[in-house]
C-alpha cells in the first residue's frame, strides 16, 4: 500500500492559507511615505461642552462652545478649510503616494451608554483614533465622549486592511464615568504643580500623544492621556519597545505634535515654550534637538478665535522621508529653519484646518512607510 504524508497530500495544498502580506506597515515617522489616510470635514459638529473638552480652551471660548455645542461648523469655517484639503490630498497624489478616506459621517447624531450620552465631533484627525505600531493598526480609547463612536467611521478601511493581512487590535472601551475626570478640575497657573483633568480610573491615551522611532515611543502625558493608557500600551507592545515620557510644561497638554517631533535619525524638533532640553529622556542625548522658531503671526482674526490649537501647530508638519517634509506655508519661519537644518520643506495650505484639530500631521495617519524595524538608540 502506498502512503502520501500530509505535508505531501495535493489537498493540504489546496487548503493551505495563503501568505499574506500587510498592507499596513510604518514604524517611524519618517521612512518613506507610501499610504495615508487623511481626515473628512463632511459632518463635523462642534464638540460637546464637557470638562474634558473645555478645560484646554480659555473660560470665554468654553462659554461659547457651550452655547453652539452639537451644531454643525459654520461653512465659513469649512469651505475654506475643504478647498486647503482637496489641494492637500491633490499633492499627496502627485507625490506617488496612496491616499485613503475614511467614510463621511453625520456626527449630529446622538448617541448614548448606560452613563451618559452626547453627540459626535468629527472625523478630521485620524492621527488621534488610531495608533500604526509595524503591521498593527490600533483602536484608541479616546477621552472625549463625542469621540466614542469616531473609529466606526473608519471601520470600511480598517476591515479592508484585517482582510489583507494587517493586525488589528482595539485597547479596552472606556466607561467614561465621572470617576474618570478630576471634580472640579482648575488649570494650574505658571509655578503651580502639573496637575490633570484626568484620573487613573481607566486607561484612556490618545494616540497623537505618541511619536515613533522603530523600537522606541515617546509620549506625553495629558489631558487625554493618563499614565494607566500609558501603562496598557506598554504591556501590550511587550518588551520589544520602549516608552519614554516627555515632560511637558504645557498648562493644558493635549498630543505631542505641538510639543516634540521626531524629524529624522538624529534630530528631534522641540518647542521652546514647553520643553526643558535638560530633562529630555536620556536616551536623546546624542540627538541633534532642534529649537522650533517662533511662529509667523497670524493676522485673521476669526482663525486666531476658531482655532483649537494654538500658534505652536507651525510644529505639526508630515515627514515624506528623510529629508522632504511637509509644512504650512504661512509658516516661513519654520520653512526657513527646515531648510537650514538640511530638510526640503514642500509649502502647503492647511491654516484653515485649525478650527478642527490641527494641521498636516494631525489631519493625517501614515499607514504604510518603507522600512523595517529598527533601533534608533544605543
Amino acid at each position: 500500500m502506498t502512503t502520501t504524508s500530509r505535508a505531501e497530500s495535493p489537498i493540504a495544498e489546496d487548503v493551505a492559507p495563503k501568505a499574506l502580506v500587510s498592507p499596513v506597515s510604518s514604524h517611524t515617522e519618517w521612512d518613506p511615505l507610501e499610504e495615508i489616510i487623511v481626515g473628512r470635514l463632511e459632518g463635523a459638529t462642534i464638540p460637546s461642552n464637557h470638562p474634558v473638552v473645555t478645560c484646554n480652551i480659555p473660560l470665554w471660548a468654553a462659554r461659547i462652545q457651550g452655547l453652539a455645542a452639537g451644531l454643525p461648523f459654520p461653512r465659513r469655517l469649512i469651505e475654506p478649510a475643504q478647498r486647503e484639503l482637496d489641494n492637500f490630498i491633490a499633492l499627496l497624489k502627485s507625490l506617488g503616494i496612496t491616499v485613503t478616506r475614511p467614510d463621511p459621517v453625520g456626527h449630529r447624531q446622538r448617541f448614548a451608554t448606560p452613563d451618559w450620552s452626547s453627540r459626535g465631533f468629527c472625523n478630521t484627525c485620524p492621527r488621534d483614533s488610531l495608533l500604526v505600531i509595524g503591521d498593527e493598526i490600533i483602536e484608541t480609547p479616546m477621552a472625549w465622549p463625542c469621540r466614542y463612536f469616531e473609529t466606526h467611521s473608519y471601520r470600511t478601511l480598517l476591515k479592508d486592511y484585517f482582510r489583507r493581512g494587517a493586525r488589528w487590535t482595539a485597547a479596552p472601551k472606556p466607561q467614561l464615568t465621572d470617576a474618570l475626570f478630576e471634580k472640579n478640575f482648575r488649570v494650574p497657573k505658571p509655578g503651580e504643580p502639573m496637575r490633570y483633568i484626568l484620573t487613573e480610573f481607566e486607561p484612556v491615551f490618545d494616540a497623537a500623544d505618541f511619536v515613533r522611532a522603530g523600537r522606541d515611543l515617546f509620549v506625553t502625558r495629558s489631558n487625554v492621556t493618563n499614565r494607566m493608557g500609558i501603562d496598557w500600551l506598554r504591556r501590550h507592545l511587550g518588551s520589544g519597545y520602549r516608552i519614554h515620557e516627555i515632560e511637558s510644561r504645557c498648562r493644558t497638554p493635549m498630543h505631542i505634535d505641538t510639543t516634540f517631533l521626531l524629524l529624522s535619525p538624529g534630530k528631534v524638533l522641540i518647542n521652546p515654550e514647553y520643553i526643558d532640553v535638560d530633562h529630555l529622556p536620556d536616551v536623546l542625548r546624542s540627538w541633534d534637538i532642534l529649537v522650533a522658531p517662533e511662529p509667523t503671526p497670524i493676522d485673521d482674526r476669526l482663525l486666531k478665535i476658531t482655532s483649537m490649537c494654538g500658534k505652536w501647530l507651525s510644529m505639526n508638519i508630515l515627514m515624506i522621508d528623510e529629508k522632504r517634509v511637509l509644512a504650512e506655508r504661512h509658516h516661513t519661519t519654520m520653512l526657513r529653519a527646515l531648510e537650514n537644518w538640511g530638510f526640503e520643506p514642500v509649502p502647503c495650505d492647511l491654516l484653515h484646518y485649525a478650527p478642527f484639530g490641527g494641521s498636516f500631521h494631525c489631519a493625517t495617519l501614515d499607514i504604510r512607510r518603507r522600512g523595517t524595524l529598527n533601533s534608533y538608540f544605543d
